[in-house]
C-alpha cells in the first residue's frame, strides 16, 4: 500500500519561513518524479514545484521562483519544499504527488497523493 504522508504546515506571519516534508512508503521512491501542488479555499488545485526522480531537476511555478525550494532525499523517501519569504496568498492546503510520468506540472499524470497539510500566512 502506497502512502504519502505530510508534516510542517501551520501558521506563520507573512516573510516567515516553513518547510514541508512528505514521507513516501510502499513504492519505490526514487523512481517517482515528487510535486507539490496547493489548493486554496474556493479555487482549483495549482501546481508549485516539482523534483526529478534523480534530484538533478527542478522545476516551479512563476510566482514561487526564488521564494521556494524543492529537494529530496532519496535515502529518507522524503521530498522537501522550502518556503521562504511567505505571503498571505500562498495560504492553502499544499499537496506532494508521486508521479512515473515526466509531465511536472500536470497534476493529473500524478498517482499518488499525500494527504494534504494547511499553510497558513497572517499579514
Amino acid at each position: 500500500q502506497v502512502q504519502l504522508v505530510q508534516s510542517g504546515g501551520g501558521v506563520v506571519q507573512a516573510g516567515g519561513s516553513l518547510r514541508l516534508s512528505c514521507v513516501a512508503s510502499g513504492l519505490t521512491f526514487s523512481s517517482y518524479a515528487m510535486g507539490w501542488f496547493r489548493q486554496a479555499a474556493g479555487k482549483e488545485r495549482e501546481f508549485v514545484a516539482a523534483i526529478k526522480w534523480s534530484g538533478d531537476y527542478t522545476t516551479y511555478a512563476d510566482s514561487e521562483k526564488g521564494r521556494f525550494t524543492i529537494s529530496r532525499d532519496n535515502a529518507k523517501n522524503t521530498v522537501y519544499l522550502q518556503m521562504n519569504s511567505l505571503k498571505p496568498e500562498d495560504t492553502a492546503v499544499y499537496y506532494c504527488a508521486a508521479s512515473r510520468r515526466t509531465a511536472y506540472r500536470d497534476d493529473g499524470l500524478y498517482e499518488y497523493w499525500g494527504q494534504g497539510t494547511q499553510v497558513t500566512v497572517s499579514s
